[in-house]
């Protein structure tokens, strides 16, 4: 049964603007924020899903997107080193958590930043990780070295796809969805080299964060407006799922971004 960690959106909003999506003068709808938070999870919970709880706290309006809290691995945590200063604070909260739900929680050194499962993801067994706008390649190889698994760096180089799981899916261990032109043309080569079935989305659909899904077994969750993408998704097998996460694409997140697989993604072979 996958286990999905998750905080309700109780302090969310655009407080500051840390990538193109953010303006702070076009806010969030509180009270829709908080239905589409709770139909994700409901629909979560309807696939076979155990959702848990991170406590919300005043002041830390990201905490919502649980993705970022660090890459889990076993009972063993590599905990986020945000490179902006307004996201820092979720660090120490993050890492309570993971404490005293019985993970190790590790720590990498203060000059590497690194974003979790935002830009760490396993398609198989190996690690893509992307680096440059959020995360460190550096921070990516020394990940890899702890668990023990290949790491492919991805260069992203557009800040509109500022993390990996913005413009990259994967569904199963030789299968994703993926945005190319997100990637610079070597990242777009290792992706072509390593994952023999890609759905490629057209950039319309990846404005509406068609590659930010959750995937559950063979059910695939995205935000409305990824009809072609949920077309290719029958075609291939999978069954998709929508729902409407407009507050929360406001400050540059998704299905994906709101959860964080405490068991290991679908397409982690580990």
């Amino acid at each position: 049964m996958a286990r999905i960690l998750m905080c309700p959106p109780e302090h969310y909003g655009i407080e500051y603007e840390i990538n193109p999506w953010m303006n702070t003068r076009r806010q969030a709808d509180h009270a829709l924020a908080q239905r589409q938070w709770n139909d994700l999870r409901d629909l979560l919970e309807s696939l076979g899903a155990t959702i848990e709880l991170l406590e919300p706290l005043a002041g830390l309006p990201d905490l919502v997107f649980t993705a970022n809290a660090g890459l889990v691995y076993g009972n063993r945590v590599i905990l986020s080193h945000f490179r902006h200063p307004q996201r820092q604070g979720e660090e120490q909260v993050d890492a309570a958590w993971f404490e005293r739900h019985g993970f190790q929680v590790e720590r990498l050194g203060e000059e590497h930043y690194f974003e979790g499962a935002g830009d760490a993801l396993f398609c198989g067994e190996t690690l893509f990780g992307g680096y440059h706008i959020r995360t460190d390649a550096l921070a990516q190889q020394e990940v890899g070295e702890r668990i023990g698994h290949r790491v492919l760096p991805l260069e992203l180089v557009d800040p509109y796809y500022y993390h990996l799981d913005t413009c990259f899916c994967p569904l199963a261990p030789t299968a994703a969805i993926w945005f190319p032109p997100a990637f610079d043309e070597y990242g777009q080569k290792v992706i072509e080299a390593e994952i023999a079935d890609r759905i490629e989305v057209a950039e319309s659909e990846a404005r509406s964060f068609a590659c930010n899904a959750v995937v559950v077994g063979t059910h695939v969750v995205t935000n409305t407006g990824c009809p072609d993408l949920h077309r290719q998704l029958k075609a291939a097998g999978f069954t998709p799922h929508e729902t409407p996460l407009s507050e929360f694409v406001k400050a540059g997140g998704s299905a994906k971004c709101l959860t964080l697989r405490l068991d290991g993604e679908e397409a982690a072979t580990w």
